[in-house]
């Protein structure tokens, strides 16, 4: 990797938590790093604070993800690290069924479809040596791919566990189309119930600090010895097996179609 004060690196979801405290660490150590939030004001704050630049856009809808990738393309000329970051939690109720602006189960859409094709959509702008890190969880449940948006007994903690599956899933398969490129994909569970307003809105006590699961995921962004690693899964520092369908061709396969679909109509 190029040294960190002549990188880019764009973070997903950097207005609070985990993304909040990886943005002020990289920056502070000389990288460019570019911002991504939905709230404009903790956007500025955050630039104003830190020196980051920024980029808006609602995950939660497509065409915003498009326009945002369309944006960065004309803005800059590479990108040396993609941190997909940005995510939804369980909600208040776990029991309430929320959908995107594309009418996709709002778990699904945001945690995976948008960094699915954001990622696609940036790829142009990834020069070798490139990291992507996906930022998933060990809370991780196998897709029911004859309901995957949980049309029927739906369950946010199901949700979110198949989101992360998800994103998984799709680390494993771009880490092969990417082979042989010099732009690795892995994905990470930072820590387990950080201290972060995703984690308390769900009433859960907090396991472990955010600087824990910052360690974790700058290892993935900067650390040397993983330059070559490509395609794994991380719980914290360790290298973990994800749940057993991230092996299935056929599921990954099925994933890769269902998303597709899902963009396409999105954005038709």
């Amino acid at each position: 990797m190029r040294p960190l004060r002549e990188q880019t690196i764009l973070i997903t979801g950097a207005t609070d938590g985990l993304g909040r405290r990886l943005a002020t660490e990289l920056a502070g150590q000389g990288a460019r790093v570019i911002a991504h939030g939905r709230d404009p004001g903790k956007l500025m704050a955050l630039r104003d604070e830190v020196g980051t630049e920024t980029a808006r856009a609602d995950l939660a809808e497509l065409r915003q993800v498009e326009r945002l990738a369309e944006e960065l393309t004309q803005r800059y000329d590479r990108i040396d690290v993609l941190v997909n970051n940005a995510g939804v939690g369980f909600g208040s109720d776990p029991a309430l069924r929320e959908e995107s602006a594309d009418g996709i189960e709002l778990r699904f859409a945001v945690n995976y479809l948008a960094g699915y094709h954001l990622t696609h959509k940036l790829l142009p702008l990834l020069y070798a040596p490139a990291r992507i890190v996906n930022v998933a969880s060990a809370g991780q449940e196998e897709i029911d791919f004859a309901d995957p948006l949980l049309h029927e007994d739906y369950d946010g903690v199901r949700a979110y566990r198949q989101s992360k599956l998800a994103q998984v899933m799709f680390t494993i398969d771009l880490a092969e189309e990417l082979r042989g490129t010099g732009i690795t994909v892995n994905a990470l569970h930072p820590a387990t119930f950080m201290d972060t307003t995703m984690v308390r809105e769900t009433g859960t006590t907090p396991h472990s600090s955010i600087d824990e699961g910052a360690a974790a995921t700058l290892r993935l962004i900067t650390a040397p010895e993983l330059g070559g690693v490509s395609g794994h899964y991380f719980n914290g520092l360790r290298p973990a097996h994800p749940h057993r369908q991230a092996e299935d061709l056929k599921a990954r396969e099925s994933l890769r179609l269902l998303s597709d679909e899902l963009i396409a109509a999105a954005l038709s």
